[in-house]
């Protein structure tokens, strides 16, 4: 009877683990949709917001490096924020079998560029700190990666948002040393012009596509 119970026990998890299975790959090789164009739009306006108030408020931004790191962290955290929310409500409507699963397909390319950069932060700022100009440029590149991960499935057009970023960190790195460190326009116009760039494919996509935006 135990031999029994333990024969059943392992095929029932084996079972359970080859569902659990199928459903990642079905989300892994489904469009996902619950990505919001109105958090990502006004993710792009907070970048120009906060851009407009490193300007008229952090006029040496390389001397005031702190504060200049906890406006754009508190606008990545709310830019983060506002999507999440968006995405959670969303994917439950549009991807209501797979919800947990789309969700994890979406954040997983986004986690090695997120701890990438913070690692990077701490580096230059503990160990490198006249190199703290290359910042915006690095982050930049690193969230063009996440970007061109995350095109397998998204809207092919995100192709372009990817390129966008890329270009620009590399433009960044190029022009961003002294006088123009830390300047607001190397964080304002990349993420600002590719958050709402995002916005307009994913609510042209929708909708053509579902009708869902």
């Amino acid at each position: 009877m135990k031999n029994f119970r333990s024969t059943h026990t392992r095929a029932v998890q084996g079972a359970l683990a080859e569902i659990a299975s199928i459903r990642g790959q079905v989300a892994r090789s489904s469009t996902f949709r619950g990505y919001g164009p109105g958090s990502l739009a006004a993710t792009g306006g907070l970048a120009f917001l906060s851009a407009w108030l490193q300007a008229h408020h952090l006029a040496e931004p390389v001397r005031e490096f702190p504060a200049y790191l906890i406006l754009w962290v508190t606008t990545a955290a709310l830019a983060l924020t506002f999507v999440a929310i968006q995405t959670a409500a969303r994917a439950r409507r549009v991807h209501a079998g797979l919800v947990v699963e789309m969700l994890h397909s979406a954040v997983e390319p986004f986690i090695p560029a997120l701890v990438a950069g913070i690692l990077l932060t701490a580096v230059l700022w503990r160990f490198a700190h006249w190199e703290l100009w290359m910042l915006p440029g690095l982050w930049q590149i690193l969230f063009s990666f996440g970007v061109f991960s995350s095109c397998r499935f998204l809207p092919k057009q995100t192709f372009v948002v990817g390129v966008w970023y890329l270009g620009c960190g590399l433009t960044c790195l190029a022009l961003g040393h002294a006088p123009h460190a830390l300047a607001p326009w190397e964080m304002g116009v990349p993420f600002g012009v590719g958050h709402l760039t995002l916005s307009a494919i994913l609510f042209y996509d929708y909708a053509r596509g579902i009708g869902d935006v």
